[in-house]
């Protein structure tokens, strides 16, 4: 396991803000994850899993499917071109070390590929397209947690808890491969003209937002995958009913 992001670590690492060049935003990838699936005793079974990440210092190529050197172990649920890159926000780091205080925090651990500073769940549209290094990316949906993230955090309520949280993440589409590195600037290529945001498609699968017609436009976002807008039309279908 990699060591804690200890306190002299982190202050040498700057918490970037917006710097907005309209109409460009620029933001900063703070580290590059991969890790490839192990096994590990979970509640007296054997589990494999790819939650394991670890940062790595070199470039690093992003390809359609995944980043090299990285890996998942259950293509049915995790992986696949619409999940190819998992990305989460830096600033989250400081709300879950006051949630959990007596657990380490380094970088990944959420088994994200990307750590990436300023760029919120509620700042960026499903559909929107950045570019980092070489690489063009696509965002597609916000993360859904399974029970393997608990394994990674050693406690079983994490799941709920993330969730809870609404510090999901997002993932990435690959729409152009390339390479990678920390330290690298993020462009804003261009915006989902639907401004439908990730923190949005939380709230609609959470049922915290009441909101029939921003669920009838969910339905229809070419950019969300299609279990997604079938499981929102589905919810709209009901609601019409009612």
């Amino acid at each position: 396991m990699p060591e804690a992001l200890g306190d002299a670590t982190r202050s040498q690492i700057p918490l970037f803000k917006y710097l907005i060049i309209d109409p460009i935003i620029l933001m900063k990838l703070i580290s590059v994850n991969v890790g490839l699936p192990r096994e590990v005793t979970w509640k007296g079974k054997t589990v494999s899993t790819g939650i394991f990440k670890e940062p790595v210092s070199d470039r690093v190529m992003v390809r359609v499917l995944n980043l090299d050197g990285d890996g998942q172990a259950d293509l049915t649920v995790h992986g696949g071109a619409d999940k190819a890159v998992y990305v989460y926000p830096f600033e989250h780091y400081d709300y879950w070390r006051n949630e959990l205080p007596d657990t380490e925090l380094p970088l990944g651990i959420f088994g994200e590929n990307l750590t990436i500073a300023g760029l919120r769940e509620e700042d960026v549209n499903i559909g929107d397209c950045f570019r980092i290094g070489t690489v063009k990316l696509m965002v597609t949906q916000p993360r859904l947690p399974c029970y393997k993230l608990g394994i990674r955090f050693g406690r079983p309520d994490m799941v709920k808890r993330f969730l809870a949280s609404r510090r999901t993440g997002f993932y990435f589409r690959v729409l152009q491969e390339g390479e990678v590195g920390a330290g690298d600037t993020l462009e804003l290529v261009s915006r989902d003209d639907n401004n439908i945001t990730v923190a949005n498609i939380t709230q609609l699968y959470t049922r915290e937002q009441n909101n029939p017609e921003l669920l009838h436009q969910a339905a229809q976002l070419e950019a969300l995958p299609e279990n997604w807008r079938d499981y929102f039309q589905e919810q709209s279908r009901r609601q019409d009913v009612n």
